[in-house]
């Protein structure tokens, strides 16, 4: 059976139950943000994400420094996505010979900026040839003292979020739109002013969604994490990422329509462009926001979207009718729900 045929989340399932043996160090395995290994009674994170251009960039949408910063930033949000704190990363790039050394020298800027940023060290990684695309890849460590799992929700709960959603999905449709890469220095307002006004939007609409979808900022749970009885950074999608929580809780979530966060931005560009706002938002994917649980009785710094449940999985609109939300969102071999 192909892999079209099969899979993200099957396929993750079938790897789960086939490597399911595993040493005593290992604290949590497949099937969370990261890895928690504990040596010499120290937890340690370990995460690791690929970027394959043709699948998760395009050189003609994107410059190589704000793929070096994204890099980084998604491996710090599955770090922060357990209450850890990051701390050392290694890259791998696989990349043509006849590339530019100048597309690798941004690329390193990129990254050094968001190491900078999230106080990460670089301490190795790995270089090889490509016959095709660039293939880009970090490993991140980190340590936490409690780590939090995607399995500690309890019905009554109430879910919260960090942030605006669908903001970098709307990013993703503009720029398909503009068709070249934005660097996002304020210079580019004036190359873009003419096309921007065709839609009746302006830089200051566009820029905030652009960055965010070019260059996103993880989200430090460090406020709320001593809090969190669950928790998963919003990477494929709201629904699809309350699924996996819900899945690994083994419990349901309610959550309404009209309490989840989005930007005035947003609002403005996907009316201009003709977007589905409510789509951006629960399924669009890259908001790198935290989706997390908490106990209803604790004054938590976030956005309350709904509550856990004990099973039922439902979206409640303006009027009060429910209605179950299925796990749709981003997945690798085509399939989609």
């Amino acid at each position: 059976m192909k892999l079209s045929q099969i899979g993200e989340l099957s396929l993750l399932k079938e790897i789960r139950q086939r490597f399911h043996v595993r040493s005593k160090d290992i604290i949590v395995g497949i099937g969370d943000d990261t890895a928690v290994i504990s040596p010499q009674n120290k937890n340690l994170l370990i995460t690791t994400d690929m970027m394959v251009e043709g699948v998760h960039f395009d050189l003609g949408f994107v410059t190589p420094y704000q793929l070096g910063f994204k890099l980084v930033s998604v491996n710090v949000s599955d770090i922060y996505a357990m209450g850890g704190r990051p701390r050392h990363l290694l890259l791998d790039i696989a990349v043509n010979k006849n590339t530019d050394e100048a597309v690798i020298n941004r690329f390193f800027d990129g990254a050094q900026e968001a190491m900078r940023l999230y106080g990460v060290s670089l301490v190795g990684g790995d270089l090889s040839s490509s016959k095709k695309g660039m293939v880009v890849s970090a490993t991140l460590i980190g340590y936490a003292e409690s780590p939090v799992k995607r399995s500690g929700a309890r019905s009554g709960d109430r879910l919260y979020v960090t942030g605006n959603l669908g903001d970098s999905a709307c990013g993703l449709e503009l720029l398909k739109r503009i068709k070249k890469p934005v660097s996002l220095e304020n210079s580019e307002r004036l190359t873009l002013n003419s096309k921007l006004s065709e839609w009746g939007l302006s830089w200051n609409v566009v820029e905030p969604l652009l960055r965010r979808h070019l260059m996103p900022e993880a989200r430090s749970p460090k406020q709320f994490a001593r809090y969190a009885t669950s928790m998963i950074d919003l990477s494929d999608g709201l629904f699809i990422d309350l699924s996996r929580l819900c899945d690994e809780s083994n419990v349901g979530a309610r959550i309404y329509i009209e309490w989840i966060p989005v930007s005035c931005q947003m609002r403005k560009a996907s009316s201009a462009l003709g977007l589905d706002i409510f789509k951006l938002a629960t399924s669009g994917g890259e908001d790198y926001e935290l989706l997390f649980t908490a106990p209803a009785d604790k004054k938590i710094n976030a956005i309350c979207i709904g509550e856990v449940t004990k099973s039922d999985r439902v979206i409640v609109d303006k009027s009060g009718r429910e209605m179950a939300f299925l796990p749709e969102g981003y997945q690798h071999f085509g399939v989609q729900r």
